[in-house]
């Protein structure tokens, strides 16, 4: 397996094997994005998403065929039919139709429901929940199980952090999932899953746009957002991602062209999560998921001291995301687990000492 930027991202392994990967810099000779134009940013920043504006779990019923759902198992699966429905503020139902269709990668082939890739219309949101919503991706249980759910909401978890730390990152917002089978009527499984933020509604939110450009390294990221990012993923021993790969990361680019915004996301592989399917990347110096390896760029080291001040700043709203509405849905031995494994964390930059020997002694490039 290849190692892009020292990350392990399994499905980047085939586009850069062999080949040089140059800088977004380098890139722009042979063809830049189109220009990104303010006024487009600012008119979609100022679209609120109403199912974004409360975190409290919110309780749906998705009709859907689900035979035929879970037996797409191929990448370029189509979109279904499907409802989606909740309590209203009078108490009524609001049904919204919209389409439904698998993706990921492990995910995809193993679990008995992939996760999902919702595609709202314009027109059928309006004055609903899920007004402003495009093309979202939802989590869901992996297999019908207590332990499967709270891997779920593990991760959710993650995402709360992420966006505790930084607005460059993914909302998301706890869903109570019933789901029904279109074909008989018939009710199945009730579980948690969450929905995140859509990647263009992300970059929006932020002023920019999201480039698929591949090939970035320390000089095109903009290095306080990208200490941030690393850090984090060292916090949640996460190295399923690569920002150079653009696997499990986005890149949002400003219109003024200065370097683009690194944001992570899909945290499953995490230490933190610990999925019982979770696995590392042989290439890489560790041999758990739940060991930590920081994989900044050593060009970013300016940065770090500030973004390590924020997370000791945020130390204490961190644990608390564990002890409210939403942590209480973890179990106390999980509780307990996340916050001593955080503590860890804490425990691995206590001085500048022991950031040296734990962070940078792994960073990406020359010091």
């Amino acid at each position: 397996m290849r190692v892009i930027n020292g990350v392990a991202a399994v499905a980047m392994t085939a586009l850069f094997v062999g080949l040089p990967t140059p800088s977004l810099t380098a890139q722009s000779a042979a063809g830049s994005p189109p220009p990104i134009k303010a006024a487009d940013s600012a008119k979609v920043a100022s679209r609120a998403v109403p199912l974004f504006a409360s975190e409290a779990p919110l309780a749906v019923n998705i009709t859907v065929n689900l035979k035929r759902l879970r037996s797409d198992r191929d990448t370029a699966s189509p979109y279904r039919s499907a409802t989606m429905s909740y309590a209203g503020a009078d108490g009524n139902p609001v049904a919204v139709p919209l389409k439904i269709k698998t993706h990921g990668i492990w995910r995809l082939k193993h679990c008995d429901l992939p996760p999902l890739r919702l595609n709202f219309s314009g027109k059928t949101t309006k004055r609903t929940l899920f007004e402003g919503l495009e093309k979202p991706k939802m989590v869901s249980v992996c297999r019908d199980a207590d332990g499967a759910e709270q891997d779920v909401l593990k991760e959710l978890q993650l995402y709360r952090i992420y966006q505790l730390l930084t607005p460059s990152s993914h909302r998301a917002r706890a869903l109570r999932v019933t789901w029904t089978d279109s074909a008989t009527g018939k009710a199945k499984e009730t579980r948690y899953g969450f929905v995140f933020e859509d990647p263009a509604e992300m970059a929006v939110r932020l002023g920019g746009k999201i480039t698929k450009l591949k090939g970035a390294q320390a000089d095109d990221l903009d290095a306080d957002a990208a200490a941030v990012a690393y850090v984090f993923e060292y916090l949640i021993a996460n190295t399923d991602f690569s920002f150079n790969g653009l696997h499990n990361t986005e890149l949002v680019a400003k219109p003024d062209g200065s370097p683009v915004i690194p944001i992570a996301y899909d945290f499953d592989f995490s230490g933190a999560v610990n999925a019982p399917y979770a696995t590392v990347d042989p290439s890489l110096p560790i041999r758990r998921v739940t060991d930590r390896l920081y994989r900044g760029y050593c060009a970013h080291a300016a940065s770090l001291p500030a973004a390590l001040a924020l997370f000791r700043a945020k130390k204490d709203a961190i644990y608390a995301l564990y002890a409210d509405e939403i942590g209480k849905l973890l179990t106390p031995g999980n509780v307990k687990k996340s916050l001593a494994y955080f503590d860890e964390f804490y425990d691995a930059i206590k001085t500048p000492h022991d950031v040296d020997e734990r962070l940078l002694r792994t960073c990406v490039g020359r010091r």
